[in-house]
């Protein structure tokens, strides 16, 4: 017999097993090598990739300054709710690849399956891999052939190893992004002061000429809306990797506590950094400017570089490429990652064959890497003349696979506090909570489902409708529909009741492993405040 709180009042429930059969397999065969800075540098990688540094410059030409600055503002505020539901579930259940465990404990073990493989599928899409053989093209004619397979070969390597390994070189690589990211900022107030060589202060005059926002499709207000609305998607594309901190939840030590800590972190540091560094580059250059939409799918057309260029700065240029480069590579391996840890989640509920169990001595899901693996030479594709057409093809089909995964990890909290208002257990009772989270899943939930069905509006204008752009934009939810209908009809699965979701075995391992708490930072530990 156990012991343990619920809604305030001790109760005594028997002891099944010794072992919680829901963390099981993730405690047995992952390592927890990681520790909290690692996990929140991850998520620094994978969020600044190629997408506030590259894409920008699309979002930028289409809206206007005023409409780039509040897509991304937009974007950052449904982000932020969304991790703040997405870190309450993963401090109760911190399994490896959380929303895919978590869909099959509080919603539907078919919705499980069915976004799990999405997942999975999203995650080897080799868009960053694409986008970084195309950055090196600033500085070769070498065919991108050549560097696609050293940039495989590369991201193999330093997921086969250790995630000690892998934290490390994701850890670095952060510093290098933060290190750009502040540089940039600072660099476009010096030029926008006239700091710059040719000392010509600029203000805020792409604010008012051309006009902050800029028409799309029609004319006046509808126009200037149409801008915004279709920017969206490639904003959430730069938003991508800002989810992926519970995906490694089961390999930190301290989980509950690290994973939480590290949602709430990163979404400040994400949003400020993202805001800023979008509305530094709308004071830097032109949305006019030719060059900021090249499609060379290198710092050319970086808005960055651009505008580094038109004030005369020499250097900084090729400083700024390299650095991308690395967020590139890094984002890929966050993808990595997150397919390799998917395939080992389902395959512990037998939703993926049990090969993808197997993990070396140190913790890595070998079987799972392989496969993932297997799928990056579709980076191939890249090196045609069409290089920039197959990246925004991969943007689109990422951008939708995002929106879908905020919508079930709004889903999930939603699912999880109905179960506990059901049973009997209440927000007191959760690891930790923010305030006013039990309304982030709805919240979340509800505005990602508009972008996802509204991403491809374009589509429907008279004139407008392209093929690929309605796959990339439509194609998860036929795709998640079928999935979903095979395994529920295949395996006869439930959607679970409020009452009929297993939460005493949850609350039951927050008591039966606590967690010491965290030494406050004092004397020179307060500069870890930068990463940790």
């Amino acid at each position: 017999m156990v012991n343990f709180k619920k809604g305030g009042e001790h109760i005594t429930v028997e002891e099944v097993d010794d072992e919680n059969p829901i963390f099981k397999e993730d405690r047995n065969r992952l390592s927890q090598d990681l520790r909290s800075r690692h996990l929140q540098m991850i998520a620094i990688c994978g969020v600044f990739g190629t997408g506030i540094f590259l894409s920008s410059g699309t979002v930028y030409s289409l809206t206007g300054a005023g409409g780039c600055f509040l897509a991304y503002a937009l974007v950052a505020v449904v982000v932020g709710i969304n991790q703040i539901a997405i870190a309450e579930v993963a401090a109760l259940m911190p399994t490896s690849s959380a929303v895919v465990r978590h869909l099959e404990h509080f919603v539907d073990p078919a919705m499980g399956f069915a976004y799990g493989w999405i997942l999975w599928w999203g995650a080897s899409m080799p868009g960053e891999i694409s986008a970084a053989a195309v950055i090196v093209s600033y500085w070769t004619d070498i065919n991108g052939a050549a560097w696609i397979s050293i940039i495989i070969v590369l991201s193999f390597a330093s997921n086969a190893y250790s995630m000690r390994v892998y934290g490390e070189i994701e850890f670095f690589f952060a510093i290098l992004k933060l290190s750009l990211l502040l540089g940039l900022i600072i660099v476009s107030i010096i030029i926008t002061s006239g700091g710059g060589p040719n000392h010509e202060a600029i203000g805020f005059r792409y604010w008012r000429d051309p006009d902050a926002f800029l028409p799309f499709l029609t004319t006046g207000s509808l126009g200037r809306f149409a801008a915004f609305w279709k920017s969206l998607s490639s904003v959430v594309y730069s938003y991508g990797g800002v989810q992926s901190v519970p995906t490694l939840a089961s390999e930190v030590r301290y989980p509950r506590r690290s994973v939480f800590k590290a949602c709430k972190r990163i979404f400040f540091r994400v949003t400020i950094l993202m805001i800023l560094a979008a509305f530094s580059l709308t004071l830097i250059v032109s949305p006019e400017d030719k060059n900021i939409t090249s499609g060379s799918g290198n710092a050319k057309s970086s808005p960055f570089v651009v505008a580094i260029k038109n004030a005369g700065i020499p250097a900084l240029p090729h400083i700024v490429n390299a650095v991308v480069l690395t967020s590139a590579f890094s984002a890929g391996n966050n993808n990595v990652v997150q397919g390799t840890r998917c395939l080992f989640a389902m395959a512990v509920k037998g939703q993926a064959p049990k090969i993808f169990l197997k993990t070396t001595k140190r913790g890595i899901p070998l079987n799972a890497l392989l496969l993932v693996t297997l799928f990056m030479p579709l980076a191939f594709m890249s090196v045609s003349e069409s290089a920039a057409n197959v990246f925004n093809w991969f943007q689109n089909l990422t951008s939708s696979n995002l929106l879908l995964g905020w919508i079930l990890i709004g889903l999930n909290h939603v699912s999880m506090h109905r179960a506990m208002w059901a049973q009997g257990y209440t927000r007191a009772d959760l690891p930790h909570t923010f305030p006013g989270g039990q309304y982030s899943g709805y919240v979340s939930g509800v505005i990602s489902l508009i972008l996802l069905l509204t991403g491809g509006f374009t589509n429907f204008v008279h004139g407008h409708f392209a093929i690929a752009s309605f796959f990339s934009s439509y194609f998860v939810i036929p795709l998640t529909l079928v999935l979903f209908l095979f395994w529920k009809f295949f395996k006869k699965t439930k959607y679970l009741r409020p009452e009929d979701v297993d939460l005493n075995s949850l609350f039951m391992d927050v008591q039966r492993n606590p967690e010491p708490l965290e030494e406050p930072l004092r004397g020179w530990r307060l500069l870890t405040l930068l990463w940790n």
